[in-house]
Formats: C-alpha cells, structure tokens, sequence
C-alpha cells in the first residue's frame, strides 16, 4: 500500500488505542466537554495557522464552514465527547464494546449511499469485533444509564458523520478542511461545557495536563487529520479498522508500560483481531491500482 496510508493506518492504530487512558486519566483536572473541546478548538487554529501561513491554502467557503460544523458536532462532540463523558461513568469493557461496532454502522450508513462492502471485509469485520468483545471480557463492567446514553449518541454520531463528511457534507481540501472540523466541533463542546458548568481545575495536575497536551497533539493534529485521510483515501472498513485494533494497542502498552501479564484467553482475542486485519490489508493490496 502507499506509505501514506500505511502511515495514517499506524497513527489512528497506535496512538489512538493510548488516548483512553489520557482521556482519563485528564479528566481529574478537565472536564469531559471542557476537555475535548479545548483541545479541539486550539488543535483547529493551529492547524488553519499552518495550513494558511505554510501551505497556502484558501480559507473555507461558508457552505464548507456549515458541513463543518455539521460534521464537527457528529464526530467531535457527540462521538469523542460523548465517549469522554461515558468514560466517568462506564468501565472500559463497555466503552471498547460500543467503539468495535463504528466498522459495521458505517458499512450500514454508506448502504444508504449505494456502498456495499464486499463479503472480505464483512468477514473481516466481523473477526476484528469479535476479537475485542473477547478481549474486553472480563474487565470492568459498570455502567450508568447516562454513560450507555452518551456512548450510544456518540457511536452512531461518529459513524453518521464519518461518512457523510465524504458522500454529503463535503469539507475544504487538504489541511483546511480538517481545520475547520475541528474549530467547529470543538468550539460546540466549549459552548456545551459552559452550558454544564464545567470547570477546569487550576492549577491542574501534572498528569492530566501532560495527558491532555499529549491528547492535543498526537491524538487531535496527528491522529484525528490522519483517519480524515483514511476515509478520503481507503475503503471505510481499513479507515475503521482501529476500532477494534486500539484494545489489542492498549493491551500491549500494558503489558510493556505498566507490568499488566496477558491470560491464556486473551492470546485467542489477540488471534481474531490480527486475522481481521490480515484480510483488510490483503484485500486492500489485491485492488488494482492500489498496490504500492
């Protein structure tokens, strides 16, 4: 495959399986909608700054900044804020349940548009969901009936806005485009946490504020532009393919970062997930004109 997507694939996969546990372990000093909105809206200057200053590219149109604003408030607020908000309230069991399913509603979603996905990747994306319910077995299982309301929300909002962001509601090319999702969304979940009262903890602590600088700059400018790239560049099914890679990504980091010891089972979870993977990437190197 090109390098580009192997890159983008790389990002979403790995650093996103990290940003659960930033997203909590910020929320001690931030805010769920505080937190995902702030870092959103400056991620969203910076990067229109780049994009303008560096790259020269032209500003959005207003029927642009509209779609953005429309995709903005599906992915960022109800998708990343509604999961940050569940997080306070949800054991992470449940919360790697729901965000394994975003491949198959988005297949749902792009029926609607005349895309169906081939039996390969129904294959494979029901190997990868099986693989992280396997390997969230036997975690945390709390659960609040706002918590389930607000991951329910943001699942099917971020799977909504996933693909109407490439078969509707079309954003600025390039950088730009990204930009303005990001300020509009983020700018709605400033507005929300307002609204909620919500306020940061001064002076925060040190680790919620190195988790949510990490969250602003990897999880947001880096991760967030490059699944924008998958899903403009790759068949929906490889651009959500870190749903169900993230919790294999989380179970590493703890393995190595934190002395966490892998059971028996979990070596059969790990097997789906990788399968799954397998075939997207070996169908994805079979289409004509996509091989690297």
């Amino acid at each position: 495959m090109p390098p580009l997507i192997l890159a983008c694939l790389a990002a979403t996969w790995v650093i996103w399986g990290s940003t659960y546990l930033a997203i909590k372990w910020a929320l001690v000093s931030f805010p769920p909608y505080f937190q995902i909105g702030s870092r959103f809206f400056l991620a969203g200057v910076l990067l229109l700054a780049y994009s303008r200053l560096i790259r020269r590219e032209r500003l959005p149109t207003a029927l642009e900044w509209r779609n953005a604003l429309f995709v903005g408030v599906l992915m960022l607020a109800a998708g990343t804020g509604g999961c940050a908000f569940a997080e306070q309230t949800i054991g992470s069991g449940i919360v790697v349940a729901f965000v394994a399913v975003v491949p198959l509603l988005v297949s749902v979603v792009n029926l609607f548009f005349g895309v169906r996905p081939r039996r390969i990747e129904v294959v494979a994306m029901v190997l990868g969901l099986a693989g992280a319910l396997l390997l969230s077995r036997g975690t945390e299982l709390r659960a609040s009936p706002a918590g389930l309301a607000a991951l329910t929300l943001g699942t099917i909002g971020w799977a909504a806005g996933s693909v109407l962001s490439q078969r509707r509601w079309r954003l600025a090319p390039g950088s730009t485009g990204y930009a303005s999702e990001m300020l509009c969304g983020g700018a709605f979940l400033l507005v929300l946490a307002g609204i909620r009262g919500e306020v940061p903890q001064w002076p925060p602590e040190p680790l919620a504020l190195a988790s949510w600088f990490y969250l602003l700059t990897f999880g947001s400018l880096v991760a967030f532009s490059a699944y924008m790239v998958l899903l403009a560049r790759a068949p929906a099914s490889l651009a959500t393919s870190y749903s169900f890679v993230n919790p294999l990504i989380g179970l590493l980091l703890g393995v190595t970062l934190d002395g966490e010891t892998i059971r028996p089972g979990e070596w059969f979870a790990v097997a789906w997930i990788l399968s799954g993977v397998f075939l997207l990437l070996w169908q994805r190197g079979r289409e004509p004109g996509r091989a690297a």
